[in-house]
């Protein structure tokens, strides 16, 4: 017979569950871009793709992609009302990197091709 978890628990060491404890809440703040939008937002995909200017299909797979333009990702996250950061780790120090800060810029190189030739 399997044994009770919390038995399991109370035999480890403080020091073990504390980092059971932060791993755990690490694992929760890491989402897909779906997940972020249904579990942070009440909006559908629909939603985001009347804010954005685009069709649903391109939303659905924005959110399935593994790699994509970072001008993509900061209006995906805009349309949620989120920012994004970025910030590169290194073992004694943590920068935060602006460079891609440019919304107006970002967002005219995510609008569909037709509208980006009535912008230029």
């Amino acid at each position: 017979m399997g044994r009770n978890f919390n038995e399991l628990r109370e035999k480890m060491t403080p020091e073990r569950r504390r980092r059971n404890t932060a791993a755990a809440e690490r694992m929760l703040l890491e989402l897909t871009l779906q997940e972020l939008r249904q579990d942070i937002t009440e909006l559908s995909q629909e939603d985001v793709a009347k804010i954005l200017e685009v069709t649903q299909g391109y939303v659905s797979r924005l959110e399935r992609q593994d790699d994509m333009l970072l001008s993509n990702l900061y209006a995906y996250v805009e349309a949620l009302g989120g920012e994004v950061e970025i910030r590169a780790k290194f073992p004694n120090q943590e920068v935060q990197i602006n460079q891609f800060r440019e919304m107006e810029k970002l967002k005219t190189a995510l609008a569909p091709k037709a509208k980006r030739q009535k912008l230029a």
